[in-house]
């Protein structure tokens, strides 16, 4: 007997102990079977020993497992583009929602849940990765993790990188479609702005490139919402150049130790943004200490695409205010940044941007847009709120530079010109429970609130790729335009309506489809 006699088996009896009827297993395992122009497709099921190491591998936001949680029918590991043809085409048949997973950071964990009967098409095993100096591009497949890329890049340029994000364990897929930023922001844009062709399974089960697909939907994919218009294989991206030497440095202020803590931080507000686009320094504000001696630490992290003693001098002329010395400042090359960025041991290895177990962890995050600095009030209100959470971090991360000679309307990201940073608010807590969550996502909602006042207004802007469904969901996937106008406006701005547009034109009937997905009506 096959692999796939023993499946079909194992899912019918699965089927009939729970009484399933709107998905037949077998039908649809027959489908992938007759539909595979390769062979054997990786299907697992809730009764394969696997399954369940598999569905919570790369789940990082672990408060969406748990005992009551809507378990997948399927989850699908496609080794090839045939296997996620054949995914597409059968679920599509038989009317099976999809979800689909790279690497698994999803704020609110819609690509690995759901309230109605769902599989997860999950995309880990497609992760080659082919790099070419000569031409500065590469050819990234979406299960790829951003460290692993890295990796590749390092291993063929110690000059080249690409302006992603700080963790490695994030997946390409997700990423490049939300458009995806990190240190290099300042120099070159977002993950997606420097995205020139792809890859994507179609609802039709077709495979299209640029070319093919049109520039329309290119666009649309370049930041337009995981998830929304189809399964993209592999992108293909401009890589960046980089200086053999960079610098980092992190500096610590506590607000008990410093009576300027405050207006330290304001300043930081008032010149990141003007610094060399070269320069990037981002601020986490964060509690810190015993409950005796809590206190608020700001960490001002840097990278500077140069040595030492430019960075010195850029720092005395831009910002004299935070006190940078040499002997706060560490060259290295580019790649050992990223392992410095991460957090990762100084005495590590690059092999460790190679290790794809993902961190765990109960959490809520959201995000903001600020146009003018936060007033000094604003920021000790933050802080008094800040002193009530057992783990919170507020992650302030600068614009300006390239990202303001870039057109709102390039790609669907929409946050430019105008905007002087980023904030990532984010809540972590170990204690299991609905009731531990519930109190822990009330104070983020009360954090929130209190921003409010001090941040981008008409709409409130937020980043797709930190989906908050506090913005809004729509029903079992389904949504029509205008409940998608809460939060698209709020993630998209303008763009929104040209992405209705294009989804109505390639999936009229709304097949690719989550909680916060584009809606084609």
């Amino acid at each position: 007997m096959d692999r796939y006699s023993v499946l079909l088996i194992s899912v019918l009896f699965f089927s009939f102990s729970l009484g399933i009827t709107s998905i037949d297993p077998g039908k649809f395992l027959q489908c992938l079977k007759l539909q595979s122009k390769t062979g054997f497709i990786p299907v697992y099921t809730p009764t394969s020993s696997k399954f369940s190491s598999i569905w919570q591998s790369t789940v990082h936001n672990i408060r969406f497992i748990t005992s009551t949680t809507l378990k997948p029918e399927f989850i699908i590991l496609p080794s090839n583009e045939s296997h996620v043809q054949a995914s597409v085409i059968c679920a599509k048949q038989h009317g099976i929602l999809m979800k689909i997973r790279s690497g698994g950071h999803d704020y609110e964990g819609l690509s690995s849940i759901s309230d109605v009967p769902f599989l997860i098409l999950d995309l880990s095993n497609l992760r080659s990765i082919s790099v070419d100096v000569e031409n500065k591009t590469a050819w990234v497949q979406s299960g790829a993790l951003l460290g692993e890329l890295y990796y590749r890049i390092a291993e063929k340029s110690k000059t080249l990188a690409f302006p992603a994000g700080v963790c490695p364990t994030v997946g390409a897929g997700g990423s490049f479609s939300g458009g995806g930023y990190g240190t290099l922001l300042r120099k070159y844009g977002l993950a997606a702005d420097n995205v020139i062709d792809a890859q994507i399974v179609d609802v039709n089960g077709r495979i299209l490139d640029r070319e093919s697909m049109g520039e329309d939907l290119f666009w649309a994919i370049r930041g337009g919402s995981p998830g929304s218009f189809g399964v993209i294989l592999s992108w293909k991206i401009r890589l960046v150049n980089v200086p053999p030497t960079v610098t980092v440095f992190r500096i610590e202020k506590m607000l008990r130790d410093d009576p300027g803590f405050t207006s330290l931080v304001h300043r930081w507000q008032e010149v990141a943004h003007n610094l060399p686009q070269e320069l990037l320094i981002r601020a986490a504000i964060a509690p810190v200490g015993t409950e005796e001696r809590r206190t608020i630490k700001a960490s001002f992290i840097s990278l500077f695409l140069g040595d030492s003693k430019k960075l010195l001098t850029v720092m005395k002329q831009g910002f004299p205010e935070l006190g940078l010395e040499s002997k706060d400042c560490t060259e290295k090359s580019w790649i050992r940044s990223v392992l410095w960025y991460a957090g990762m041991p100084d005495n590590g290895t690059l092999n460790d941007l190679l290790n794809r177990t993902q961190s765990k962890r109960f959490a809520k995050g959201k995000s903001d847009y600020v146009k003018t600095p936060i007033p000094v009030v604003g920021l000790e209100g933050a802080w008094k709120l800040l002193m009530k959470e057992v783990r919170p971090v507020m992650t302030m991360h600068p614009f300006r530079g390239k990202m303001d000679e870039i057109a709102e309307t390039e790609i669907p990201y929409p946050h430019r010109n105008g905007t002087l940073f980023q904030i990532q608010y984010l809540t972590i807590w170990t204690e299991q429970g609905s009731e531990e969550s519930e109190r822990h996502i009330n104070w983020m909602r009360k954090f929130y609130e209190h921003m409010a006042t001090y941040v981008s207004k008409t709409p409130r802007e937020a980043y797709i790729g930190y989906r908050d469904i506090d913005l809004g969901v729509s029903k079992n996937g389904t949504a029509n335009s205008l409940q998608g106008s809460a939060w698209g406006s709020k993630y998209f701005k303008s763009n929104y309506k040209r992405l209705v547009q294009v989804k109505r034109k390639v999936d009229p009937e709304n097949f690719f489809r989550n909680e916060q997905s584009i809606p084609s009506n």
